[in-house]
């Protein structure tokens, strides 16, 4: 190519790169808007050389007036209004909304708690530093009634249902969708840290029958799929690459690629929590067969995020180990499950299950931590961006239209329907491995 075709194939990909991630740019502001005004000034030098160029010069000219001042339209479509974290609200009416993706300008409600366990509501951007928390959690405790004395220096502390602690640092972004499935924030002074602990409702458990023995396998396993979906198209290109290539330290947080990965490990402690809760021997033997169902299913339908997430919570340690809940199961089941198991042995890189991706044909929902593993890896291994770029994009490849026979279920308002899709999309779980033992050990003892 001659000078000025090289110039134009640049402008190409710069045109290419600005319309991926236009609005990931325009909330960035200045800090990003300086590379297309860079970019058009070169362009413009080159003009008097290049004429040829004018159309995209006259194109780039026009990228830094969109990224810069973005039109009423623009604005207007990219307003969001307020609403609850997923997950730290149990909100039926919010559930049931399909899943759309989180920006960290998103301002969203949270709870804070104190030691005592009471807590403020905050209303605050997703991508806000914990300085910025702290100071909302000060000026509501300065106005609250059970807060007589006005607090001192506040730390920011993240409280699992194990009660173990991690305390951020004023500088940290987007801490919430760092959380985990039964993790909650804190506000204390520093003296009070020894003594956070976590809520009760995340340490006690009642034992009782499962509402799955009234949901059917295929519906159930259904609104598993519809939401896998809503979570996983909102993930950007962009968060895997920054994902990959920086981790937390991206300018850009991977927020909705970690809601995915929280979700990973909820379902894998539903499914250990449901049976575990279980009493009655014979019915836990039926959700055996249920779960094992749920996840042909998943599998059926080329969900392998729910799929070997279910997988993975049969295999908890806890629920392994019940010897007499296993032996109920029909001999057909049992052969299923460890072909199940096979697809999920990390033996030789995960060979089983990248032998399964290879075999499907898209669309899928790929099992995140593996496809982040698998990249992750390349990256190490010195690939260019532009690979590991294309593997991820090649991972992601779906159609919408593939999916619209469950859209069109997921429309459906009958009470059951709405009652499965509320329980699958604010899952109940356990999260603490030791007390999750611990009931496995009360159902089934050692000496059995």
């Amino acid at each position: 190519m001659d000078g000025a075709e090289r110039k134009q194939a640049v402008l190409n990909v710069a045109f290419r790169y600005l319309d991926t991630y236009r609005e990931l740019l325009q909330e960035e502001g200045e800090r990003s808007n300086s590379f297309p005004k860079e970019l058009y000034l070169c362009a413009v030098r080159e003009l008097s050389r290049c004429p040829e160029l004018v159309e995209d010069v006259l194109k780039l000219q026009r990228w830094t007036e969109i990224l810069h001042c973005p039109s009423e339209e623009e604005k207007e479509s990219r307003k969001k209004q307020v609403r609850p974290l997923f997950r730290h609200f149990r909100r039926i009416d919010a559930c049931l909304q399909p899943r759309e993706a989180f920006r960290g300008s998103d301002e969203i409600f949270c709870r804070v708690y104190t030691p005592d366990h009471s807590y403020v509501t905050i209303r605050s951007r997703l991508s806000c530093r914990v300085g910025e928390i702290l100071a909302l959690v000060r000026e509501k405790l300065q106005y609250s009634e059970d807060q007589p004395v006005l607090p001192g220096n506040l730390i920011l502390v993240a409280v699992t249902s194990a009660g173990e602690k991690a305390v951020f640092r004023p500088s940290d972004e987007a801490v919430f969708t760092t959380l985990g499935v039964n993790t909650h924030l804190f506000a204390c002074e520093p003296t009070e840290l020894e003594s956070l602990l976590p809520l009760p409702e995340e340490i006690h458990w009642t034992p009782g029958d499962s509402k799955l023995h009234d949901m059917s396998a295929e519906e159930v396993a259904n609104q598993l799929v519809v939401f896998d979906w809503e979570l996983f198209s909102c993930v950007h290109e962009v968060e895997f690459v920054c994902y990959v290539f920086h981790g937390e330290q991206s300018r850009w947080r991977p927020l909705n690629l970690e809601l995915v990965l929280q979700r990973c490990s909820e379902v894998q402690h539903w499914v250990a929590t449901e049976i575990l809760q279980c009493q009655s021997l014979p019915k836990r033997v039926q959700l055996l067969r249920k779960f094992i169902k749920i996840a042909a299913l998943c599998k059926q339908q080329q969900d392998l995020l729910s799929f070997l997430a279910v997988v993975l919570g049969l295999d908890n340690p806890a629920v392994n180990r019940l010897r007499l809940t296993w032996e109920g199961l029909p001999g057909k089941f049992r052969k299923q499950f460890q072909q199940f198991e096979s697809v999920a042995d990390p033996s030789r890189n995960h060979k089983s299950y990248r032998d399964l991706i290879t075999s499907l044909r898209p669309p899928l929902i790929p099992f995140t931590p593996l496809l982040l593993k698998g990249e992750t890896e390349l990256n190490a291994n010195s690939r260019s961006l532009c690979a590991v770029t294309d593997d991820i994009s090649n991972n992601r490849v779906f159609s919408v239209s593939s999916f619209v026979h469950l859209v069109a279920m997921d429309t459906e308002t009958s009470p059951s329907h709405l009652q499965t899709k509320a329980y699958v999309r604010q899952l109940q779980v356990i999260d603490n491995q030791n007390l999750l033992f611990d009931m496995s050990c009360k159902l089934e003892p050692k000496d059995t």
